[in-house]
């Protein structure tokens, strides 16, 4: 696993990271399993800069960059194409900038002797045996929503730093700052194009800097990743395909591999094993991951297409579209926007063309939008408190409920009741201390980027374990979502167009074939799911059933699993999204009881 860390304090410390190297000019910061190439710095003593992962910035605007740590700029620091964490010291302050994603998620705990900081929680959990945290992992199952519960993380004593905020370390202690905006200022669409090509186009740039390159080739969001490689050199594009599927994804990524130059189509072929929860019954063969992740359920899929990539050329990096949909469109949920802020016309005519779409009509879907518009964040969570404190709901699919700023998923309605008690406390603190956006999807975009960037970064943990090569996606770079989210979500969402931001982008530049930006087509992967969950069965009825640390917890309450999962076997509408949650976070808390060693005693106690 990679991951970064630091000590802050007055006197000396008594652990040290296994395998860290110090960070230059940072005497005590280290990174772990990062090539040397991903960690640059400048400066040293007082006033230092370094940039851990994949940064576009050079090194003379490294240097440069000392003079935005002098000036605490620290938004600046973020703004260099690619995806990094920054650690910049001024003086007796110490920065830890993340990024907007959370792929570099930064915690740290504090006690009399100074702070530790890190980008791994469980990490720093470690080092003195801190507990999961119940409540924060009910919200994690509940809520999906990570910043709900702001500064709590998944550990008792550990604290993390929300979306958009910074770590701030001084002799008077440890702090968050917000250093991005609530709220971008709006774009129109046809003006945000430009940009968002450009940061787009970067970000590719930034990862093709003379490794070998693959990457997915499949919907609209991948296949633009391919053809922007492309331009810089050879690729190998890989299709996952498998009959089950029914989509279009392979007709498509043959007919462009044979249109754009320097791509080199491969297939990653399906078989009874690449079905969702393949795997499971072995969790000691799965690398372990910093929190929950979602991939351990789509493992033997994701290792098909990385199999063949590796195949074709080692120790590479690995483009894919993941957070492509977060940003370049948005789900009809805008329309509590729209009417919030009265525009009535608009929200009825984007109704009638999302009921069409949708085979409903627009008042069902106007009824749906309508309570999240006439509350706002604080409310919401105390809303769904009141929920929790009734009995568990029927279940129905999700896109049947309410809109809501912060929905209450399946797995609420399976946990015991004193577990949801202490969830429906903890949001009404939160509630007492929300700064939300006016616009419900200024929140829950940025949500939906932290929970794909927080997966993404599990991802990339189980590629460089078992494949050895990194995963990059350029869609959750900072640059790109900045230019995307100034979008207002209606633009983005129209139901006239699909995806029409990288449309707008991208059609007058050639780069991508003229039959893919007019494709409207998207594959899914339904068909594996259901698969998996028949075949499976025996082994997710093992993993929640009597033996499950979620339910010893109270977590999950075996009843309503099993029945969700006979549902499953009968081929009934299921809740896909909250069984993969719940499976995801039984497989990590198993696994941390046999995670490895990740501190030694320092035999020199040094000082900062």
């Amino acid at each position: 696993m990679q991951w970064s860390t630091g000590w802050y304090g007055s006197s000396g410390f008594d652990r040290l990271p296994r395998g860290g190297r110090p960070v230059p000019g940072l005497e005590t910061a280290w990174t772990i399993n990062w090539p040397a190439r991903q960690v640059r710095a400048a400066g040293s003593g007082p006033l230092a800069l370094a940039v851990v992962g994949d940064c576009g910035a050079d090194d003379q605007q490294i240097q440069q960059g000392l003079k935005l740590v002098r000036a605490k700029d620290w938004r600046a620091l973020t703004r260099w194409p690619g995806s990094y964490l920054t650690i910049a010291r001024r003086g007796e302050a110490l920065a830890v900038i993340g990024d907007l994603a959370g792929q570099y998620p930064v915690c740290w705990r504090t006690d009399s002797a100074g702070t530790w900081w890190s980008t791994s929680v469980a990490v720093l959990a470690a080092l003195d045996g801190a507990p999961v945290d119940p409540t924060a992992l009910a919200a994690h199952l509940a809520l999906g929503q990570p910043d709900v519960l702001g500064q709590w993380s998944l550990f008792r004593s550990v604290s993390r730093v929300p979306t958009g905020h910074l770590l701030l370390i001084t002799p008077q202690g440890a702090c968050i700052v917000r250093y991005e905006p609530v709220e971008y200022e709006p774009v129109n669409l046809r003006d945000a194009a430009p940009t968002v090509r450009a940061a787009l186009s970067e970000a590719v740039g930034v990862r093709c800097d003379g490794r070998p390159v693959s990457a997915d080739l499949a919907g609209l969001d991948s296949t633009t990743l391919a053809c922007l490689a492309a331009q810089r050199g050879p690729v190998t594009a890989v299709t996952f395909a498998d009959a089950r599927l029914r989509d279009d994804d392979l007709l498509y990524a043959v007919r462009t591999a044979a249109t754009v130059p320097n791509l080199s189509h491969h297939t990653a072929p399906g078989s009874s094993e690449t079905v969702y929860y393949a795997g499971l019954e072995d969790i000691s063969a799965l690398p372990v991951t910093d929190a929950p992740n979602a991939y351990v359920v789509t493992a033997s899929i994701k290792k098909a297409v990385l199999d063949t990539a590796v195949g074709h050329h080692p120790e590479g990096v690995h483009l894919t579209g993941a957070a492509g949909d977060a940003v370049l469109s948005a789900p009809s949920a805008y329309l509590a926007d729209l009417l919030r802020e009265h525009q009535y016309r608009r929200a009825w005519q984007h109704a009638q063309a999302h009921a069409r779409l949708r085979h409903t009509s627009a008042l069902t879907l106007l009824r749906r939008a309508r309570p999240a518009a006439r509350t706002d964040l604080a409310g919401a969570w105390r809303q769904a408190a009141a929920e929790l404190r009734r009995p568990p709901r029927p279940w129905v699919p999700q896109a049947e409920r309410p809109v809501a700023w912060t929905p209450l998923l399946a797995t609420a309605d399976w946990m015991s009741p004193d577990v949801r008690d202490r969830l429906a406390s903890a949001l009404e603190v939160a509630a007492e201390l929300a700064t939300a956006p006016a616009r419900l999807m200024a929140w829950s975009d940025r949500q939906d980027l932290a929970r794909v960037g927080a997966d993404t970064t599990g991802w990339r943990q189980i590629a460089l374990a078992g494949h050895d090569i990194e995963v990059a996606a350029p869609f959750l770079d900072n640059e790109v979502i900045r230019a995307c989210l100034a979008v207002p979500a209606d633009q983005r969402g129209t139901p006239g167009r699909y995806k029409p931001l990288l449309g707008e982008a991208f059609a007058p530049t050639g780069v991508l074939p003229d039959f893919i930006l007019t494709r409207v087509t998207k594959g899914g992967f339904n068909a594996l799911a259901y698969a998996g969950l028949r075949e499976h069965a025996p082994v997710l009825r093992d993993l929640l059933g009597p033996s499950s640390r979620l339910a010893a917890a109270g977590l999950v309450t075996e009843a309503p699993v099993a029945a969700m999962l006979q549902r499953a076997a009968t081929g009934q509408p299921t809740a896909q999204g909250a069984l993969h949650l719940a499976v995801a976070a039984e497989v990590w808390l198993r696994q941390l009881e046999t995670a490895p060693a990740r501190w030694e005693v320092n035999s020199h106690v040094a000082t900062a």
